[in-house]
C-alpha cells in the first residue's frame, strides 16, 4: 500500500489571508517524509542525531493548485524516486476529499557529515526508496483501471 499521511490544517500553519502559508507545505511534506522513515523502521533519532551521513535537500518546488485552509484534513501521499547513486527525489501529493490542492518535490543528496562529499545511498534507503516507490506504482495502477471501469 502506498505511504499515506492524514494531517489537519492547524491555525499555526495559515498566514494573515487565512491560507496555508506557502513555506509551511514544505514542513508538512518533511513531516510526512519522517514518518515514512520510521514506518520503514529507520530510528528517526539516529537518523537525524549525530549521524554519519546526511541527506539534505538541495532542491525543492511546490506547486499550488486550490487554498487549503485552517480544519482541512490533508491527504498527502509520498512518492520516491532514486536518480542517481547518491540522489534521490520524492513527489507529494497533497489532497482533500480526493482533489489535488497541492504538489510538491524535493531532491535529496546523501553526504558524509564529515567532509560533506557526495556518498552512495545506504542499503537501508535503498529498501526505504524501493518500498515506497513500489507501492505507489501499485497505488497508480489501481487508480488508472478504476478510471477506465
Amino acid at each position: 500500500m502506498c505511504f499515506h499521511y492524514h494531517r489537519t490544517v492547524r491555525f499555526q500553519d495559515t498566514d494573515a489571508a487565512g491560507v496555508v502559508y506557502f513555506a509551511n507545505v514544505l514542513g508538512i511534506c518533511h513531516e510526512v517524509y519522517e514518518e515514512s522513515l520510521a514506518n520503514s523502521n529507520i530510528n528517526i533519532k539516529a537518523f537525524f542525531t549525530n549521524p554519519s551521513m546526511a541527506f539534505p535537500i538541495v532542491h525543492a518546488s511546490v506547486d499550488f493548485l486550490r487554498p487549503m485552509y485552517c480544519g482541512d484534513n490533508l491527504v498527502i501521499s509520498l512518492s520516491p524516486q532514486k536518480i542517481g547513486l547518491e540522489k534521490f527525489e520524492i513527489t507529494y501529493k497533497i489532497t482533500i476529499d480526493e482533489v489535488i490542492v497541492a504538489k510538491a518535490i524535493t531532491r535529496h543528496v546523501c553526504i558524509d557529515v564529515s567532509s560533506r562529499t557526495k556518498q552512495e545511498l545506504p542499503d537501508y534507503m535503498h529498501n526505504w526508496l524501493e518500498t515506497n516507490h513500489r507501492d505507489a506504482e501499485i497505488t497508480e495502477r489501481r487508480k488508472s483501471r478504476e478510471e477506465v471501469m
